[in-house]
């Protein structure tokens, strides 16, 4: 039977808004690989209700993994509260406090009385050096008793940038082993295939449903907007049975197989085909670039992206006409399909995406609803593709939908071009 493990996230700051929980989703896949998964998440403001989680998680978890509450302040109380609950002493390490004291130097920082609460460990702790900060790392193992017990619990640093290297080091490598003596022998995968253009109700019915009756794989889904993950666990060699099916149903929907996103397949099939891109964005405001740009090696495909937000800046910076912007509206055919052209003329990249839109909240009209969006893909020396889609949402939802549309078209473009 597999590790029960749960994970108790510690800090007012956390509830009241002002933090985003940065811990879940990255321990989450680094515990994956062992064979461990989260079975339950907590998030409890400072003082007392650490205590409360704590006891209700002993009776029913194998390991806990808190965060937070390791600091100097008055609000750090975590350790000490551990300490109460295993009935062990506060002691002195020697170690931490000289490490504590040199950090402060190296730093050029005061070293504070206070910090010297960070130096003190429950005894019986392995304390779990920071490299990143002042606050250590302590493991508790579990003990087993005949009328009590506790889990194994790691109390870790709050702050990601300590955590994340401190669990990698220390904590990681206990719980491979932990994993170990309580696996069954059997390990289990997790395949995500990245769906465009299918909502999440067709993929289930067309293959989902079908998986879902097997009894030996997992299946799950996760929507975003114009995207579905699909999920499937299980061991591996299930896996590699059912895959193929699964290809043939998602078929030209899949982007992905291996969690890469839209972008950074459309940069590997550009790289891969040795095309170069450009972009005119009016009602996306940039956002394919960004998109663009956070690839790694992008710079290798991607030329140059305008911007050309008014009706001014089309005709300046990309050479649409005034008259047809004027005769048509900016958020036409017309001008969508000279725009792209523009923007391939002006860079002499293989390919231009371009978009203009109307992404509200305001603005629309009965011709033209708040929503309505053209897109066009222009590629030297061919017809531009051009086409209407309306996407009612949010400002942001707006411009993701959108653009994930446009590098979907030209996903495929370049897959075309690959595979003839």
């Amino acid at each position: 039977m597999s590790l029960r493990l749960e994970v108790l996230n510690t800090g007012s700051e956390l509830l009241l808004g002002s933090v985003r929980d940065a811990h879940l989703s990255w321990l989450g896949r680094e515990l994956f690989p062992l064979g461990l998964r989260i079975a339950r998440q907590t998030t409890v403001p400072d003082g007392a209700p650490i205590r409360d989680a704590l006891l209700e998680a002993f009776a029913r978890t194998d390991v806990i993994i808190v965060t937070g509450g390791l600091g100097p302040t008055t609000d750090d109380i975590t350790r000490e509260l551990a300490a109460e609950l295993l009935g062990r002493k506060m002691l002195p390490h020697p170690e931490t406090l000289e490490r504590i004291q040199e950090r402060c130097r190296r730093r050029g920082f005061s070293f504070q009385p206070r910090m010297e609460r960070q130096a003190m460990a429950p005894q019986g702790a392995t304390v779990l050096p920071n490299d990143n900060g002042t606050a250590p790392g302590l493991y508790l193992p579990a003990v087993e008793g005949i009328s009590w017990s506790s889990p194994h619990l790691f109390l870790l640093p709050g702050p990601p940038r300590e955590l994340q290297p401190m669990a990698v080091a220390h904590v990681l490598p206990v719980l491979k082993e932990l994993a170990k003596r309580h696996s069954g022998g059997g390990t289990q995968e997790c395949r995500i295939y990245k769906v465009v253009g299918m909502g999440e109700s067709m993929v289930e019915v067309k293959i989902g449903l079908e998986l879902s009756k097997r009894g030996d794989l997992e299946v799950g889904y996760c929507a975003r907007p114009n995207e579905v993950d699909f999920r499937l666990i299980g061991p591996r060699e299930i896996l590699d049975q059912v895959e193929p099916s699964v290809l043939a149903v998602v078929g030209d929907y899949l982007v992905s197989g291996d969690e890469k996103s839209m972008e950074e397949i459309v940069v590997h099939l550009l790289g891969q085909k040795g095309a170069t891109l450009a972009t005119a964005e009016s009602c996306t405001g940039g956002h394919l670039v960004n998109r663009l740009t956070n690839v790694p090696g992008a710079s290798k495909v991607f030329l140059e992206g305008f911007v050309t937000y008014s009706n001014r800046s089309k005709s300046d910076l990309l050479g649409v006409p005034a008259d047809l912007i004027s005769t048509h509206g900016a958020v036409s055919e017309e001008v969508v399909r000279a725009m792209a052209e523009g923007a391939l003329r002006k860079s002499g990249a293989t390919f231009a995406l371009a978009t203009t839109g109307i992404a509200g909240p305001d603005g629309g009209t009965p011709e033209k609803p708040v929503g309505t969006v053209w897109l066009a893909l222009a590629r030297d020396g061919c017809e531009p593709e051009v086409w209407k889609e309306t996407i009612p949402a949010d400002r942001i939802t707006f411009k993701q939908v959108v653009t994930q549309s446009a590098l979907d078209r030209l996903r495929k473009r370049l897959k075309a071009l690959t595979n003839s």
